[in-house]
């Protein structure tokens, strides 16, 4: 799809093309449709970026727990979306040691346990042990730092998806 014909859509197709841009949370296409057209991929990114800003903690709090763990319970049972999906498999999440699953889980637990929302990172350029490091650096984040990192982490992957769909 081309950012023009992206732009000519009516809300629901708008919506419904771009909905899975922020995991199960259209809300934030349909919070920047009115705003088109957009010149680039930069402004409707900046936009929907915007909107999660402007969205307040409460509304943040629930896209950033939209999100599933990394190799976790929903990617064993087949139950990711497709961006997911393609973006853990793309990492090797798919492919984990059961030494690496047992890790990734106890270090997911504890992290969502301290938190309140799962560990998010956008993977692509990843690796298992890379994400296995990060995911154990982080824990140790005061909960603002971490809440705003996620934040950026959801930003990132939501910049990938725009870019994969706008190839």
């Amino acid at each position: 799809m081309t950012l023009e014909q992206l732009n000519a859509l009516d809300h629901a197709p708008f919506v419904a093309t771009l909905g899975a841009i922020y995991e199960h949370s259209p809300w934030v296409a349909a919070e920047v449709w009115p705003l088109r057209p957009f010149a680039s991929l930069d402004e409707l990114h900046a936009a929907m970026s915007k909107s999660v800003v402007d969205a307040g903690e409460a509304a943040q709090l629930t896209l950033l727990r939209a999100h599933p763990q990394l190799a976790g319970k929903a990617a064993l049972r087949g139950e990711l979306t497709v961006d997911s999906t393609r973006e853990q498999q793309g990492a090797g999440l798919d492919q984990c040691s059961p030494d690496e699953y047992a890790r990734l889980h106890a270090l997911n637990a504890q992290y969502e346990q301290r938190f309140g929302f799962p560990f998010i990172l956008a993977v692509r350029g990843h690796t298992r042990t890379s994400i296995l490091a990060s995911l154990a650096a982080r824990i140790d984040n005061t909960r603002e730092d971490e809440f705003a990192e996620a934040l950026h982490q959801v930003d990132r992957i939501a910049r990938f998806r725009l870019e994969a769909l706008l190839a």
